[in-house]
């Protein structure tokens, strides 16, 4: 069954001071609504509003103005979600609402004036939508001609705005919900502290995703080159940049989910730019570690640790680009992957790298990285037998 996201003006006195111009983690509240539906899959994304107020926050997408044509060539039985224009929603509430099991010709509405309905006569609905003022109206209408039931729906997946003073709670609201799942202890409670900051302020300029990579990237590669020294300072130094790297890694993500910049080259782009900082950090230990000992040890421990560093990622990208936690049925070995995978042993080396010791960290790196390889092998094979 076709699906339909129908955008509509708020009820008097529930958002209708909310312009659609306002200005929401750096895009238009219009704009995020509509960039929202796209995201959660519905087939058409219509706009009760006039065409040419509109046009200008709605270019580049796939949203249209409802009309009368569109409204006769939709005559056919479709899920159609109606949605009031003050609410900030999260795609995957959008998609919940899409995809639920309601049945036929009854209409399911919450207090917020979000409806659902799987209906025959969409033209019908449409028409409605076209005559009334608001979201109100158009669910009281409805009400009166189809049966009726409470909507049970996620509140936490949309964050309706009652004025323009509403803005910076919503956009407190949907930073929070760019935590991933799966999120070490220290990277969930301070480093997404920093990260989330940053983001906030940059949603409002131009700075993109991938220029956020490229950042990390060359500041994660800077501090790689500290640690060719054995000095405690040098390696303080480098291990503090690779900490920094490791908080801007985060805002790249964080600004491409919060403006639907997401890109497959970009997902690339960050999962390898990640996984070179990494391995230049682990080289340049190893090569400062050869140094200082004067031994050649140190060099089989780094290309050790490289090359299970380089087989562990080509194995795990699709995992790694992917937002979500290790599911409860898990086997052992997934839960331990999992684990590895964690940031969190970057506070480790700032506290190795304090007393001149950083190269500790790459012999347990070089016994840890081939078994995380092992691990994923062991995945793999276990996910295809």
């Amino acid at each position: 069954m076709d699906s339909l996201l129908l955008i509509v003006p708020p009820a008097p006195g529930s958002g209708a001071r909310v312009s659609p111009d306002t200005v929401v983690a750096g895009l238009p509240l219009l704009r995020r609504i509509v960039l929202a539906g796209i995201r959660a899959g519905f087939s058409r994304v219509l706009v009760q509003s006039d065409p040419a107020g509109i046009d200008r926050l709605l270019g580049g997408t796939a949203a249209t103005a409802l009309s009368d044509d569109l409204r006769l060539a939709l005559d056919s039985r479709r899920r159609i979600v109606i949605l009031p224009a003050n609410v900030v929603p999260q795609p995957r509430w959008l998609r919940a609402l899409r995809e639920s099991e309601i049945e036929a010709e009854r209409l399911y509405a919450d207090a917020s004036l979000t409806a659902v309905i799987d209906t025959a006569d969409s033209a019908a609905v449409l028409a409605a939508a076209m005559r009334c003022r608001g979201a109100g109206e158009l669910v009281e209408g409805l009400r009166a001609r189809f049966d009726w039931t409470d909507l049970k729906a996620d509140d936490a997946g949309r964050f309706p705005l009652t004025g323009p003073s509403d803005t910076g709670l919503a956009e407190t609201w949907l930073l929070r919900s760019l935590i991933k799942q799966r999120e070490g202890f220290m990277s969930r409670h301070f480093e997404r502290r920093i990260s989330l900051a940053l983001t906030r302020r940059l949603a409002a300029t131009r700075v993109t995703p991938d220029a956020m990579t490229l950042v990390s990237l060359a500041i994660g590669l800077l501090g790689a080159s500290f640690f060719l020294s054995s000095s405690p300072a040098a390696q303080l130094a480098g291990a503090l940049l690779f900490l920094t790297h490791s908080i801007l890694d985060g805002c790249d993500g964080e600004l491409a989910r919060l403006k639907f910049m997401e890109s497959p080259h970009g997902a690339i782009l960050d999962f390898w730019g990640d996984n070179l900082v990494h391995i230049a950090v682990f080289a340049c230990m190893a090569v400062g570690l050869s140094v200082t000992r004067e031994a050649t040890w140190p060099l089989a421990l780094g290309a050790l640790t490289v090359v299970a560093t380089l087989g562990a990622a080509a194995l795990a990208s699709r995992e790694i680009m992917r937002d979500t936690a290790v599911s409860v049925d898990a086997t052992w070995a997934a839960r331990l992957a999992e684990a590895f995978s964690s940031r969190d042993f970057i506070y480790l080396v700032v506290v190795l790298s304090a007393f001149g010791q950083a190269h500790w960290f790459l012999i347990f790196a070089s016994v840890g990285t081939p078994i995380f390889f092992l691990l994923l092998l062991s995945i793999g094979a276990r996910r295809r037998a």
